[in-house]
């Protein structure tokens, strides 16, 4: 230290020194532990409040939701029976009158019973009663609607020779069905409304009669005018003994297009003893065609065909006497006869169809 002239020095030990940085490094340890906790305490006391505020904007809104429904139950009612008018104007309308022999409940009485019960001792709820009579008689002109269209194409069926009996077996046929448990009910307590039970059995057989309806032969695979041999018993063109032909012969030159006579997916195609070239289409429900003594194919085993898609082309292999199509239908592996179908098909089909499906 200098002073007036004077040099002057002050000696620090070792260990004195060693004191003081550890004082100052202890302080400094110190504060910032401490600043550090006041950091962290402030960081978890505003994410705590943060949560809380969170939680109690959730509950606010909810209280505020259920508030809401419980003043304006005529706005909900409302909203509800738009969406009805909107159901019911897609589908159009229904038949509400009840014809001999029909099955389907009718529960306007006793709906109309509901609403004045409800009416009186919960007159908030009254339009909700009101809607839930209008949803009833819409399921049961839906099951009504449902059971005619059925009728109209069961008896489409029987005029060309079937028993509708086949196509409805494929409706309680469960031998490749599958998948998780997922139940489905119409109320709190589980259980399924039997009127809307009654209505997807309805849907259920209707539906099935569709598939039939849509799988019969309803395309000429060749010109119905150039039938050369009916079905049934006939002499033998070789032998002349008499034979059973389980087909119609359509006489053209090699090369004419044959047609598929419905929608289906091919099940062969190849040769069989005695049809020569053959294709058959599977069209479900046990029923087949099959088209015989082809000079060319133009499908392959497992396509999907439409009805009247060119499949082959008109020759003469196999067990021929000159260049045909041998044209079969077979329901459960037994030989029906193709005539009802291709001469009545495009008249019972086109009835059938404007029945069923564009009728609203």
């Amino acid at each position: 230290m200098r002073s007036q002239g004077q040099v002057r020095f002050i000696k620090i030990s070792t260990r004195v020194q060693v004191w003081a940085a550890s004082a100052v490094a202890l302080f400094l340890a110190v504060w910032l532990g401490t600043m550090a906790v006041m950091t962290v305490n402030s960081y978890l006391a505003s994410r705590d409040r943060l949560s809380l505020l969170a939680r109690e904007a959730k509950v606010t809104s909810a209280e505020t939701r259920v508030s809401a429904y419980k003043d304006d139950i005529t706005g909900v009612s409302a909203e509800l029976r738009r969406r009805q008018d909107a159901i019911e104007k897609m589908v159009g309308s229904l038949p509400q009158d009840i014809m001999a022999g029909e099955t389907v409940s009718d529960s306007s009485s006793e709906a109309a019973k509901t609403i004045d019960k409800v009416s009186a001792v919960f007159p908030e709820a009254a339009q909700l009663a009101r809607l839930e009579a209008r949803q009833l008689a819409f399921v049961e002109g839906l099951t009504r609607l449902a059971d005619r269209r059925a009728k109209e194409a069961e008896l489409a069926i029987r005029k060309v020779g079937l028993d509708p009996a086949y196509l409805l077996s494929s409706v309680d046929d469960k031998s490749a069905m599958g998948g998780p448990f997922i139940a489905f009910a119409s109320s709190t307590d589980s259980a399924l409304d039997q009127r809307f039970q009654r209505l997807a059995v309805s849907l259920a057989r209707l539906s099935a009669l569709q598939r039939g309806l849509t799988s019969m032969p309803q395309v000429l695979p060749a010109s119905l005018e150039f039938i050369s041999s009916g079905f049934g018993y006939r002499s033998d063109p070789f032998t002349g003994a008499g034979a059973f032909h389980a087909g119609l012969d359509f006489k053209g030159p090699i090369g004419s297009p044959i047609h598929a006579a419905a929608q289906g997916k091919v099940s062969f195609v190849g040769q069989r003893q005695g049809y020569g070239n053959c294709v058959e289409v599977d069209h479900g429900n046990g029923m087949i065609t099959r088209y015989a003594h082809m000079s060319a194919f133009r499908t392959t085993l497992g396509k999907d065909v439409l009805a009247g898609e060119v499949i082959g082309a008109i020759g003469n292999t196999g067990r021929s006497t000159g260049p045909h199509l041998h044209f079969e239908v077979r329901i459960n592996d037994q030989a029906v006869n193709p005539r009802p179908f291709l001469e009545g098909s495009t008249r019972v089909q086109k009835q059938a169809v404007s029945a069923i499906g564009t009728r609203n």
